[in-house]
């Protein structure tokens, strides 16, 4: 029986279950060595805008050590950089790195499907155009804010093909390349490819960016050989709401919802309505469904406070947009709340053992 088979509690353990898994692989000694070693020799730091797509994991598609690749997801990939919360992110992500003497690479990604147009985005409905369009409003706002010379923050348009995991750069014009178009032995050429297509770009951030190239290309040849199956249904049956999946590079589970925008409900309807449906339709089980609100915290004590405060409100906000929304739907909720170990990326949530004192797990209420 498959994950999305499976009664809604198994589920839920599975899921937590894997963020167990993760924090383990992150913060064991190899992994915490490899991160060293590779930031030592790569110094750029690497921002992705992306969509909460599953099947959108950089890390993996490049074969990038986990946590040196930092994601900011919401759903459809659709972001304003005037949002107030997105907007503070970024700068204090950006200011804190160039105090280190690094640069700041911010990849904006948009991804489709050469197979089906319908495993493309389902936020842009499909439309990859409009994708590319939004991905370029977006490269522009970065200018407006961290300037168009690009000696610290360099905004990079990058497409993102699903069923190969090919990655397509885009230059300053919007000339591509398209990784998925050249084979493993052309990677000696790509440093000067790159030169060519970004001569803007600081030398330094193009030698870090090719380690992702490199990996890319391996990956897109795994890709090839291993026949895998292509998901194009909906079948996500939990709702994820703050910061702090990165466990979560799995399709067709969780619909992400990034706290950024300030219509937060309107995500929240969209992805309670692909729940419904899911469910109207049988590709999920009608048992319920997972709302699990998580944020991030650095520091034990004030930080760490007041990040359960914030889970708790994204959680209650979540549940009640649900219930005035889809009321039917709401009786099927189990809720979830939880803190995240930036450090360690341990996920410290309600459930048994977990000592986050966040709050409580939620069964689905009675009729």
């Amino acid at each position: 029986m498959g994950i999305h088979e499976r009664p809604i509690g198994e589920r839920i353990e599975w899921l937590f279950d894997l963020a167990r898994r993760h924090s383990a692989e992150f913060s064991g000694p190899e992994a915490c060595l490899a991160r060293e070693r590779y930031l030592a020799e790569h110094p750029t730091a690497i921002v992705v805008l992306k969509c909460m797509d599953g099947r959108i994991n950089l890390p993996v598609a490049t074969r990038t050590p986990p946590g040196i690749i930092q994601p900011i997801r919401n759903l459809g990939g659709i972001f304003d950089l005037g949002w107030p919360h997105l907007g503070e992110v970024l700068a204090n992500h950006v200011h804190r790195m160039a105090s280190e003497g690094r640069r700041v690479l911010v990849v904006i990604t948009y991804h489709f499907s050469r197979g089906d147009p319908r495993r493309g985005c389902a936020g842009f409905a499909h439309d990859t155009d409009a994708a590319v369009a939004h991905t370029r409003a977006i490269k522009a706002q970065a200018e407006h804010v961290f300037g168009t010379g690009h000696g610290t923050v360099y905004p990079l348009v990058c497409g993102f093909e699903t069923d190969e995991d090919a990655l397509i750069l885009h230059g300053p014009g919007g000339e591509p390349l398209d990784l998925s178009t050249l084979e493993p032995g052309d990677a000696a050429a790509l440093p000067a490819r790159l030169a060519q297509l970004f001569p803007d770009m600081p030398g330094q951030m193009r030698h870090d960016l090719l380690p992702l190239l490199h990996g890319n290309l391996e990956r897109i040849a795994q890709v090839r050989s291993s026949n895998r199956a292509l998901d194009i249904e909906h079948r996500e049956w939990a709702i994820c709401l703050g910061r702090g999946f990165d466990f979560l590079h799995t399709p067709n589970v969780a619909l992400i919802i990034g706290p950024y925008s300030p219509d937060l409900a309107d995500p929240i309807r969209n992805a309670a309505g692909i729940l419904a449906v899911n469910m109207a339709a049988g590709r999920i089980p009608d048992d319920g469904f997972l709302l699990l609100a998580s944020v991030p915290y650095n520091d034990i004590g004030v930080d760490q406070a007041r990040a359960e405060l914030k889970a708790r409100f994204l959680s209650g906000f979540g549940a009640a947009v649900i219930r005035a929304e889809f009321p039917d739907l709401a009786e099927k909720m189990w809720m979830h709340t939880a803190v995240l170990d930036w450090r360690s990326r341990t996920l410290e949530h309600d459930g048994a053992g977990s000592g986050s004192g966040v709050g409580r797990s939620s069964p689905p209420p009675r009729k």
